[in-house]
């Protein structure tokens, strides 16, 4: 069906009028009715591929070469006309974001009927008829409310689901999926990649599935093709691919998805499988690296054998929904509802759960971002809840959270230098500014970022790099306790490896006490001395990591294991 053969695409530097290769004799194929997974990290050139097929460059600043040939016809020969029939009707895309790729000035059902309408020639009732049936078929619940809804109003799961329903709208033959799956829950993850095999099996399409998670792409491809500095370093069968992998690259994104299966006291990244040593690098990383059950139970000897440094007694925190005629609450959704809990000096306590569940809700109330409804939080033997402001921000130098979005979380208009500084300022560490300046140097290189990252903004940094910005942003007070929410959902598997690995040596040279937000049971089996399971805002079950993951007692908690991809 699809035959790209020696794909070159090279964009236009503004700076200095050169051309930057970004893709480079790339060559696949793919039939009817198979999926073809195409996986590699951020920049290694897949989306920009996926991109030239639906022929979504700029002509003006893009260079491509080669052939992409749909059906014996060659795209690259084809007017912005002719194109146009092609584009969303015989071919289509899902997009990574779906909140950025739905717009958010017009409803959900008449984006989809939009859609239908421009290419099937249909009137508005028929178009109608086709979304909400499409609707149904994505299994999204209550077809006809989510018609009429807002993608604001929606949950990530359900906007993910609304964007393939638009891509199906026509028909098509082809079905491009560019990372659809990333920083949703795994569970919603496992439903979409259902999902997406079910229509792939029932319509008899062909697939393109975009990942930087070989272990996701491993649930759903038939052929692999792995992407490494815009070109392909290996590829073949699925099963051949996983089970005997030949390039180094390809085995460095295998090995550094933290495993269930096994406890490594710190993490391999693609780098350890790229180097000259590599063979020693996997013997030592893999083997020589693993925790011994002595160590594990030193380790706990010690960290239980102090007072709680965080204690959480009978926390709620509540939202009313519904008032009475008097202003008077009748109803409430409970977020957090009657936890519980100690943290230890020096440990990582891991919270999991699906998204909804009340992590983050729990995280933002012990350090009061959101005020809880009831109970008691005793930090270091002072309660939270009775602090007054100024009292409050003396506390939050010792208690800091890292939040899941780095970007969200730093001021454009701010230089990271300057990001880092303010806390400082604020809080009237040091005498002068020069004294700041070189403890955030410090702290930059520490997180392994450069000096001349000092002056630049956070739109000039990758994910991982900002993410490492603002990692840095919450030691510079010198904290005792940082909670990290959802901090590496986002990432890419070797960034998020490298991120964990951080994290885990911070813990050791500062002696820092975590709880750990992620709605990844793998990851967090992997950086936890303990572990939560929520659901609901209520607490499911609690224990040592290997205890919940080998022996889980609650239902929803072997869904959750369930769910983990690979």
């Amino acid at each position: 069906m699809l035959n790209v053969k020696n794909l070159d695409i090279q964009f236009l530097n503004k700076e200095d009028n050169t051309w930057l290769k970004a893709v480079n004799d790339v060559s696949f194929s793919i039939e009817k009715g198979k999926v073809l997974g195409i996986v590699g990290e951020s920049g290694s050139g897949k989306s920009v591929t996926s991109f030239s097929i639906m022929r979504l460059h700029d002509p003006q600043s893009t260079k491509i070469g080669g052939e992409i040939d749909f059906q014996q016809i060659n795209l690259l020969n084809l007017s912005s006309e002719e194109i146009r029939k092609y584009r969303g009707h015989k071919i289509a895309m899902i997009f990574q974001e779906p909140m950025t790729s739905l717009n958010p000035v017009f409803t959900c059902g008449y984006q989809v009927k939009e859609a239908i309408m421009l290419h099937q020639k249909v009137d508005k009732h028929t178009a109608k008829a086709q979304t909400i049936a499409l609707f149904k078929e994505v299994q999204l619940p209550r077809p006809e409310n989510i018609f009429d809804s807002y993608p604001h109003q929606l949950s990530g799961g359900q906007k993910q689901r609304v964007m393939i329903a638009m891509a199906l709208s026509c028909n098509p033959e082809l079905l491009i999926a560019d990372e659809p799956t990333t920083a949703l829950d795994v569970t919603v993850q496992k439903t979409i990649l259902e999902l997406l095999l079910k229509l792939k099996t029932e319509r008899g399409m062909a697939m393109i599935f975009i990942s930087h998670d070989l272990a996701v792409v491993r649930e759903i491809a038939d052929e692999v093709a792995v992407m490494y500095k815009g070109e392909i370093v290996e590829q073949g069968p699925a099963k051949v691919l996983f089970e005997t992998p030949k390039h180094p690259y390809t085995k460095g994104l295998l090995a550094c998805r933290p495993s269930p299966q096994r406890l490594l006291k710190k993490l391999p990244v693609v780098a350890d499988f790229l180097n000259e040593n590599k063979d020693m690098a996997i013997a030592h990383l893999l083997e020589i690296n693993s925790y011994t059950p002595e160590e594990i139970a030193a380790r706990r000897e010690k960290l239980y054998s102090t007072a709680p440094l965080l204690q959480v007694k009978q926390l709620c925190t509540w939202y009313p929904i519904s008032k009475g005629l008097f202003g008077k609450a009748k109803d409430y959704v409970k977020a957090v509802d009657d936890i519980t809990f100690d943290v230890f000096p020096g440990e990582t306590l891991g919270l999991v759960g699906e998204s909804g569940c009340g992590k983050t809700t729990l995280g933002r109330s012990i350090i009061r971002l959101v005020e809880p409804t009831s109970g008691s939080i005793l930090f270091d033997g002072s309660d939270i809840t009775s602090l007054k402001t100024a009292e409050l921000r003396k506390m939050r130098r010792d208690v800091q959270i890292i939040f899941q979005d780095p970007y969200s979380s730093l001021n454009p208009r701010l230089t990271v230098g300057n990001a880092l500084m303010e806390p400082l300022q604020v809080h009237k560490m040091f005498d002068n500014d020069e004294q700041r300046k070189a403890h955030v140097m410090n702290l930059l290189n520490r997180v392994d970022l450069k000096p001349e990252h000092f002056n630049r903004y956070p739109h000039e940094f990758s994910g991982g790099q900002r993410q490492r910005i603002v990692i840095a942003r919450a030691l510079a007070l010198q904290p005792k306790f940082i909670i990290c929410d959802e901090s590496v959902s986002a990432l890419d598997v070797s960034v998020q490896a490298q991120v964990l690995n951080l994290l885990r040596e911070l813990q050791q040279e500062f002696g820092l006490t975590y709880i750990f937000i992620s709605h990844d049971l793998a990851v967090v089996k992997h950086l936890s001395d303990r572990m939560i399971v929520m659901n609901k805002g209520k607490i499911e079950e609690q224990g040592f990591p290997e205890d919940i993951y080998n022996n889980p007692q609650a239902e929803y908690t072997k869904k959750l294991i369930a769910a983990i991809p690979g």
